[in-house]
């Protein structure tokens, strides 16, 4: 008997899920009035804007059969899990009709492989196109590509969608084609480095007297990688990042921690990895992209390749750096201001611009700070100063999370 639609929707909501690829900061806004789903493009499934707003989205895969294999992928050709496949039309009514009751805010879409990486990619785009030409959809859309269709199809997609993003699945290439033999790394490159090439050929200034070119992908391209799959160390993954960032101008690389799918395989792990690991990867790759840190830096403090799961990488970098510590922070650098446990970007630019008109004793750091009990052992003001240098163990007890908090997050 024919799947509903409703039965199709909880197949493949469940089969998206582990997609992480999925926030839409840097989107376009769109002026309201002109078409439906007129949002603030700031971002979709169910993350956290940077205003701090939870925004939703239909989280879909268009279809979970593929003619891949990979073992590490629950959607794989071998699995037997129960499979469904959307119409275009019905990808469409469903994001039209959740929208328009206020359930959502934009479209996440992905697909498994079915035929050929062509034929899969143009499915992709006449969804996005049929809501926005036909439909005048000005929500946010994001693209799953597929490595491998070809450069026409890529160059449709960044019409319509907001981001697009091409998984490149593992840190190694030697995984890949031991995990998934039949998907290319060439192909996978080959993509992104396209969809670069037109984001930056679509976002140079018009002429004079000349409009400018038409929108391309204004959220720019993203990627994901499997996270304890194979043997790759946090040191192998963060390098992977740093040049992936480097070569395609990435807004970001997601980190999807291992699940098992149920299907034992000799060449994959049997537990899932802990999602604290993905987590502090994030932090890792926070502090690479935003706080000025180095590579090498962050390597620093993570002996045997490994991040510390019991702390997060910036405290790790400051016990393994004592000597650096404390601070004066009406004296200190930008840069070692944003290396100071406890300190954020915005907080570190507060500190920056007041202390250029008074002196900032312990009151005004809280003020501007919001809590000072982690900063308190690394900063020195005119009214504190550390009872002390404490000895990096004892700080790390201090800010280890207690045993329920950590197992909560494993």
């Amino acid at each position: 008997m024919p799947l509903t639609l409703l039965q199709k929707l909880e197949i493949l909501a469940d089969a998206a899920k582990y997609d992480a690829s999925c926030v839409s900061s840097g989107g376009e806004k769109r002026r309201a009035g002109k078409g439906i789903g007129s949002v603030t493009g700031q971002g979709i499934c169910h993350a956290f804007t940077p205003d701090g707003r939870c925004v939703s989205l239909l989280k879909v895969l268009l279809t979970n059969f593929c003619m891949y294999d990979c073992v590490y992928c629950v959607s794989r050709r071998s699995s037997n899990v129960p499979r469904a496949r959307f119409s275009v039309d019905e990808v469409v009514k469903l994001t039209l009709d959740l929208y328009r009751r206020n359930c959502i805010e934009g479209l996440f879409l992905s697909s498994g492989i079915v035929r050929s990486a062509d034929d899969t990619m143009a499915d992709l785009v006449r969804v996005a196109k049929a809501l926005r030409e036909e439909h005048g959809f000005r929500g946010y859309i994001h693209l799953k590509t597929i490595p491998g269709a070809s450069a026409e199809l890529l160059n449709e997609a960044g019409l319509y969608a907001d981001r697009l993003s091409m998984n490149v699945e593992l840190p190694a290439e030697a995984a890949l084609e031991k995990l998934a033999p039949e998907k290319s790394a060439a192909d996978i490159k080959r993509g992104l480095a396209r969809t670069r090439a037109q984001i930056e050929a679509f976002s140079e200034p018009a002429r004079a007297g000349r409009a400018g070119p038409p929108r391309f992908a204004p959220a720019g391209q993203s990627t994901q990688m499997v996270v304890g799959a194979d043997m790759s160390s946090d040191r192998d993954i963060l390098r992977a990042s740093s040049r992936l960032y480097a070569s395609y101008a990435l807004q970001r690389v997601y980190y999807s921690a291992f699940s098992p799918t149920g299907h034992p395989s000799a060449g994959l792990p049997d537990e899932p990895t802990p999602l604290l690991r993905e987590h502090r990867l994030y932090q890792a790759d926070w502090l690479l992209r935003f706080y000025e840190f180095s590579l090498p830096e962050v390597e620093e403090a993570m002996p045997g390749g490994m991040l510390d799961l019991s702390i997060d990488p910036k405290l790790a970098w400051a016990l393994a750096h004592r000597d650096a510590f404390p601070v004066d922070v009406n004296r200190a650098s930008r840069e070692m201001l944003l290396r100071v446990p406890g300190l954020g970007t915005r907080a570190v630019d507060r500190i920056v611009a007041s202390r250029r008109y008074a002196t900032l004793r312990m009151g005004e750091l809280a003020r501007l700070t919001g809590s000072i009990q982690r900063i308190r052992p690394f900063v020195v003001t005119p009214d504190w100063r550390p009872g002390g240098l404490l000895e990096a163990e004892r700080l790390k007890q201090r800010f280890t999370p207690k045993p329920r908090q950590l197992s909560l997050a494993l």
